[in-house]
Formats: C-alpha cells, sequence, structure tokens
C-alpha cells in the first residue's frame, strides 16, 4: 500500500463535496483497513489522542469570549470610541473602521466575528454617511483580517498545538504585525479620501481627543506600571490587582466606557508576561471577564442570551476539535508513510533558499485559503511544511505568524472565503460585487505579507524582549 493512496483517497473525499474533516479521517481509516498494518480502531485511538491536550482548552474559552463580547453591546461602545478618535480625519469613518477592528481583535480572535459584530454597524454608519457601498465594505473585510492577528487569536492556538511552539510567544508576535497592517490600511483610506476628496465625519475637538488619549493612557500605561512593580520586585500578583484597581477607578472618575472592553486584551498579555496564568488560564479569563462586562457593569447581557452564546460556542467548537482530530490521525499518517519526508527532500532538492521556500510557501498557502477554512488549512499544512522549516532555520513562531496572515487574506477570496458571504449578506451586496469590491484591499495586505516575511524582526522583536 503506497503513500499515494493516502493522498488520492483524501482528494477524492474533497472534491465529492464532503466537509475537509470526514475527508482525512476517511483517508485515514480506508488506508488503514486496506493496507492492513494496524486495527481501524487506531483511528479513533488517534483522533481522541489528538485533542487530548491542555492547551486546546483554551479554544472553547476564547471562542466563548468572543461570542459574549458581540452579545453583550460592547461593539457599539468600541466604534463610539473609534470614532471619538480617528473620525475628525478625512475619510473618517474609514479609518474608524480600521481602528474598531484593532480593538476588536483584542476581544474576538476571528476575522469572521469581526466582521459579523463591528461590520454591520460600521458599513451602515457609512452608508448614511455618503460612502460608497462598496469602499466600506473592502475596508471592513480587510480590516477584520487583524482579528487572529492582534492577540488573542484562535487559529495561533491551533498552529500552537500542532507545531509544537508557545502560545504566548505566538501571541506577542502578533502585535507589531498587527499595527502595520492597520496602519498600511489607514494610508489606503487616506489615499481615497484625497482621491474622492472626502472630509471629515465629525468635527475637531481637543476636548473629544483628550479623552479618547487620557482613556488610552490609563489603558496602555497600567500595564507598563505593573511590569516595571514587577521588574522592581513587587510581587506580580498585587501589581496585577492595583493595576486593575487603578483602570476601575478611572473609569468611574471618568465615566469612559470603552475603558472597560479595551481591558481584555490587557488582561490577557498583562496576564502572560507577568506570569499570572498561562495562556489557557488567560482564556479562562478573559470569559470571567466578558460575563463580568455583559452581566455586573453594562447589564446587557440577559440569561436568555447568555444560552444562546453558549449553544453557539458548543456547536463551534465542536467543529473546530473534529477538524483538529481529524487532523491528527491524517497528519499522524502521513508523517509514518514518509510523505513529509518526501516533501523535505523535494523542497530542499530544489532549494535551500529561506527567501525562495518563503515565497512558494506562501503562494500554497494563499491558494489553499481560497478553498479551506482556516483550522483545517493549518491542521493539514503544519505537518507537511514544518520539516522544512526547521530543516531551513526558519523561526516556526514567525512561520506561524505567516501562516495564519495567509489564510487571513484566503477569507477574502472566492470560492470559499467565509468573509465574503458574511459581508455580502451584511451589506446585501451580491457575492460578485463584494468581490470585486475587496480586490483593491489586497494592495495593503499583500504589502503587510511581504513586510512581514521577509523582515522577521517585525514578528520576533517582543517575544525575544519577554522570552
Amino acid at each position: 500500500m503506497t503513500p499515494a493512496t493516502l493522498l488520492v483517497s483524501f482528494l477524492a473525499f474533497m472534491s465529492s463535496g464532503l466537509p475537509v474533516a470526514i475527508a482525512m479521517a476517511g483517508a485515514s481509516l480506508l488506508y488503514i483497513v486496506l493496507s492492513g498494518d494496524m486495527p481501524p480502531f487506531a483511528v479513533i485511538h488517534r483522533m481522541v489522542s489528538g485533542i487530548d491536550s491542555f492547551p486546546l482548552l483554551a479554544v472553547p474559552f476564547f471562542i466563548m469570549a468572543g461570542n459574549l463580547m458581540n452579545h453583550a453591546g460592547i461593539t457599539n461602545r468600541i466604534y463610539n470610541f473609534a470614532l471619538s478618535l480617528v473620525g475628525w480625519m478625512k475619510g473618517g469613518l474609514g479609518h474608524v473602521n480600521v481602528i474598531g477592528s484593532v480593538i476588536f481583535a483584542g476581544m474576538s480572535g476571528t476575522a469572521i466575528a469581526d466582521a459579523a459584530g463591528l461590520g454591520t454597524i460600521e458599513i451602515k454608519a457609512m452608508r448614511d454617511h455618503g460612502y460608497d457601498l462598496e469602499f466600506a465594505v473592502g475596508v471592513t473585510a480587510a480590516s477584520a483580517t487583524l482579528g487572529p492577528i492582534i492577540p488573542p487569536s484562535l487559529p495561533f492556538v491551533i498552529y500552537a498545538m500542532m507545531a509544537n511552539v508557545s502560545i504566548g510567544q505566538l501571541f506577542l508576535a502578533g502585535i507589531v504585525p498587527g499595527v502595520v497592517m492597520a496602519f498600511l490600511m489607514m494610508l489606503t483610506v487616506a489615499y481615497y479620501a484625497h482621491k474622492n476628496n472626502w472630509g471629515s465625519d465629525i468635527g475637531f475637538s481637543w476636548l473629544r481627543i483628550g479623552k479618547a488619549l487620557l482613556e488610552l493612557g490609563v489603558v496602555i500605561g497600567t500595564p507598563a506600571a505593573i511590569w516595571g512593580a514587577v521588574q522592581s520586585g513587587m510581587n506580580s500578583n498585587l501589581a496585577f490587582v492595583i493595576g486593575l484597581a487603578a483602570i476601575l477607578a478611572a473609569d468611574w472618575k471618568f465615566k469612559f466606557n470603552a475603558v472597560m472592553p479595551i481591558m481584555t486584551p490587557v488582561l490577557l498579555i498583562g496576564g502572560m508576561v507577568t506570569g499570572i496564568f498561562t495562556p489557557t488560564e488567560g482564556a479562562i479569563a478573559a470569559v470571567v471577564w466578558a460575563l463580568f462586562l455583559g452581566l455586573v457593569w453594562y447589564r446587557t447581557l440577559t440569561w436568555r442570551m447568555l444560552a444562546k452564546v453558549s449553544m453557539d460556542t458548543i456547536e463551534t467548537t465542536a467543529t473546530v476539535l473534529f477538524i483538529v482530530a481529524a487532523a491528527s490521525i491524517f497528519g499522524w499518517l502521513l508523517t509514518a508513510t514518509k510523505v513529509t519526508d518526501a516533501v523535505t527532500m523535494w523542497v530542499l532538492a530544489f532549494t535551500h533558499s529561506q527567501w525562495v521556500f518563503l515565497l512558494l510557501a506562501n503562494l500554497l498557502m494563499l491558494f489553499v485559503g481560497c478553498f479551506l477554512e482556516p483550522t483545517a488549512a493549518i491542521t493539514i499544512l503544519v505537518p507537511v511544511l514544518m520539516p522544512v522549516v526547521l530543516q531551513l532555520g526558519i523561526d516556526p513562531v514567525h512561520f506561524g505568524l505567516i501562516m495564519v496572515l495567509n489564510l487571513m487574506i484566503g477569507l477574502l477570496h472566492p470560492p470559499m472565503g467565509m468573509v465574503l458571504f458574511v459581508l455580502a449578506r451584511v451589506s446585501r451586496l451580491s457575492f460578485e460585487r463584494t468581490t470585486i469590491a475587496i480586490l483593491p484591499w489586497l494592495v495593503p495586505l499583500l504589502f503587510s505579507l511581504a513586510l512581514i516575511t521577509y523582515v522577521p524582526s517585525i514578528a520576533l522583536w517582543l517575544p525575544r524582549k519577554f522570552f
């Protein structure tokens, strides 16, 4: 029995329209039955072992935290906060769209949640202010890709488990690239504003800007103060509690609505950097914080909504973990049949250059991202490409960021781009017009991809600083 049987059966199942998880598990079972080398029960054993992992506990909690933020009325507060920051600029609501996605990315961890949550508010507001609907859809789609780049990130958790790398390092690696991507998107908005002679959407107000900057300063400055206190010898738990109390006090004093939601990424990153909790425990902390905001602080979350959020979380988690379980047996067979070794030898025979390999890998991942959901793509590609990555001396944290960004761009492409379908429904545009609206925004995204790919320090500076 040759390894080709495994690959051919997988492709045959996929082309027949079966979900990717069933295609992987079915191809693995067929190969084991035909080879006769092991009992069919090995499929179940490997699938269960594949999801018996402590880091994977973060998956349902990050999903639930994002769902809670979407249902607890947080998106309107984020939008108003972003409007106060950049709404006075030319093409203001375009900039608000990007900044809002940056903030929401620190809570949801997925591109689809960003597009469905903030996208509904942003597209309606931009249409009401006279912006082209295609422009509104394009900038919303592009900014939604920030969701899994800026931590927390569900794809990072899946990649970390598959590639055996640190989730904390991956989270830190996404911060600077996320800022770079946001900056390039805002430059694109500024270009369109200059080209179309757009004005601002709200009046310039030093008071409004001062309040927004003061609020942002409280949120950003507190983690820095915590870190300084820890470095100087103060107990980290005490420092973290003091910092949290400071932000709560600031919120009571200034009554700013956006401070509390923005605290989510601060809790996660601050807690991990100071060693208070692991990324998995941080996911639980994010859920507790989201519940506190929805049930106690804003009181916008009802028990009926909480039940619906819980059921949605169970459904999404089951889908994700089934894909991971099926990929574990499929990836194990790829390794056992030496398919991964053959791919490694073929690539190394073709080139020993990191630059050339990264170019080829980008093209492959962009193509795969058009047809597969990110979780499925990660679980299939990591076992195949990781041996080559390690052989060529590429940092797996850096490569993880490249892979996730490629797959996020793939979400904007037909035929399977989920962000396309979400925004077509939200904007009530046809699928074809939505696709055309997104095309110009591939320029800043692909330029960001090139920068992040060939300037590794953009991604690795923060992880090396703290790890």
